[in-house]
């Protein structure tokens, strides 16, 4: 449908080269039923039609020409049991030689969606390369006609399914769950791409359990594969006993074990690396909830801190004139009213005032800042303008969406809402406040050897970090440092500033604000 050109070459080229093939078809047909029944095995030999998209596949994937691909003969022997299957193996294996490498079991590791058979390559008669597909005819209904095939509708315990059914059953309920977390419809169909037709690794539990995952897969896919909870807790990997990092790539055979601790939160770059649909939705879902929470509580300090000034507070106002502002907002529950407030999408002002005004008196200005910890999270950022610090005099600017982003109280960028209680609320730095601050600095000294080193060594030896440097030069003696440094509060930088200007030769140093 999407290559008709193309498609109908390789049709008619398919029907010209049939003719041919059908003399050594039937010769390989023979001498295979003929094995079978030496080694007193009961079995079907089918000569396998390769489909028109297998080929054009293998033509692109494998930059093969059609004939080197319609030189391969396939073939499928349907047995009894699976313990045949095995036996056929080792017949036909005596029968023609087996390419190295080229051997796969799927009974004993099936495919994510429950396909079973063994699959093998074997050089024939003249040379000529042949496929073979050794299955139970069970699995043959599977592999034609999908998890429909067995689906089971009872649910009493006695007949649930047991191995294929089970897989089959276990893989559409991990579809169903991706819908149901999904945020919209082409975020399930490029998870479910993802997972339909994948090349496949597969690793080990520490309990020696196999995990079938698609190629490229990181230990973040594991953990997801083995649990939703592992997977959003997980904050280490041990791959083969060895740690590795979250995003290398699994290679078959490795034993991968995750070290995971219960207050860990999803990461959003892990959105960079994961490869598996389960993965992604589950951190998208769980990022979304976390995301959600912090809203309500920042909505909550908010808007309390708006009605602290009327002397009122959440739990003092009448639930029916909660109802008649939720009604007037189109918000079904208070938490989803806190949600926009938090993230800036309402006003806490304005709903505070719409609360209030039934009792018909004007709401003044909320007294005192509104404290912040560092530890708000996802709705609460720092203004890559004037980088504030704590001690800093800071004020926060709701952005549509973005929840609070805190500036410096002289930035320029919101010299014009500055005032406006809408848009801007005062803010200051909480006793506890913890994390890392990034402050940028410009350095004029003058140009010497080993200039990037004696200022690394300085910034180590404050307990600071640098996070970015660069380099110009003014003229041919003094040179001018644009240095990134993350530290924990002002008592901190000018710690750093000072082991700076200890430096000989160091001119000038100043703090880059908006």
């Amino acid at each position: 449908a999407m290559h008709p050109m193309r498609s109908e070459h390789i049709r008619a080229a398919v029907k010209r080269a049939r003719g041919n093939r059908k003399e050594i078809v039937n010769k390989i047909e023979e001498s295979l039923t003929h094995c079978l029944a030496r080694e007193g095995l009961e079995g079907e030999v089918l000569g396998r039609e390769k489909h028109i998209y297998g080929i054009y596949q293998k033509m692109r994937g494998k930059r093969r020409a059609f004939n080197e691909i319609m030189d391969v003969y396939g073939f499928r022997i349907i047995v009894d049991k699976v313990d045949t299957c095995y036996r056929v193996l080792g017949a036909v294996h005596n029968l023609y030689k087996p390419l190295p490498g080229r051997f796969k079991d799927y009974i004993a590791i099936p495919k994510a969606n429950g396909y079973q058979s063994l699959h093998t390559t074997l050089f024939g008669m003249h040379g000529v390369p042949i496929e073979i597909q050794i299955r139970t005819r069970e699995m043959e209904e599977m592999a034609n006609n999908g998890i429909a095939a067995h689906w089971l509708y009872k649910s009493n315990e006695e007949d649930q399914p047991k191995g294929t059914h089970a897989r089959a059953r276990q893989w559409v309920k991990g579809v169903l769950e991706m819908q149901q977390r999904a945020g919209n419809s082409l975020e399930f169909i490029e998870s479910v791409k993802i997972d339909l037709f994948p090349d496949e690794v597969y690793v080990f539990t520490p309990k020696g359990r196999i995990m079938e995952l698609p190629k490229g897969s990181t230990a973040v896919d594991f953990a997801y594969a083995v649990h939703t909870d592992v997977g959003n807790t997980c904050i280490a990997c041990r791959i083969n006993r060895r740690l590795a990092p979250l995003s290398e790539p699994l290679q078959s055979g490795a034993t991968v074990e995750i070290v995971s601790a219960p207050g860990a939160r999803p990461n959003p770059a892990w959105l960079n690396f994961v490869v598996t649909g389960k993965a992604r939705t589950h951190i998208r879902h769980a990022l979304k909830l976390q995301r959600r929470s912090e809203s309500i509580s920042l909505g909550e300090r908010l808007l309390n801190k708006v009605l602290g000034g009327f002397d009122s507070h959440i739990d003092k106002l009448s639930p029916e004139r909660v109802q008649a502002v939720l009604a007037e907002y189109r918000q079904s529950a208070l938490e989803d009213l806190l949600e926009d407030i938090g993230l800036g999408n309402r006003m806490a002002y304005v709903v505070a005032r719409r609360l209030l005004s039934e009792s018909g008196e004007e709401l003044p200005s909320p007294e005192g800042p509104l404290a912040i910890r560092g530890t708000e999270g996802l709705v609460l950022s720092y203004a890559k303008c004037c980088t504030p610090i704590p001690g800093d005099p800071i004020v926060g600017h709701l952005s549509a969406g973005k929840g609070m982003v805190v500036h410096l109280d002289t930035c320029r960028n919101i010299g014009e809402v500055r005032h406006n209680p809408e848009k801007c609320i005062q803010l200051s730095w909480a006793k506890d406040v913890v994390g890392e601050f990034n402050v940028e600095l410009r350095i004029e000294l003058e140009h010497q050897r080993g200039l990037i080193a004696l200022l690394a060594g300085s910034v180590n030896a404050a307990d600071g970090n640098i996070e970015k440097i660069s380099m110009d030069e003014r003229d041919g003696r003094i040179s001018v440092v644009q240095l990134v440094v993350s530290v924990h509060d002002r008592v901190h930088l000018a710690r750093v500033i000072k082991k700076l200007r200890a430096i000989k030769g160091v001119v000038h140093i100043s703090r880059v604000r908006a």
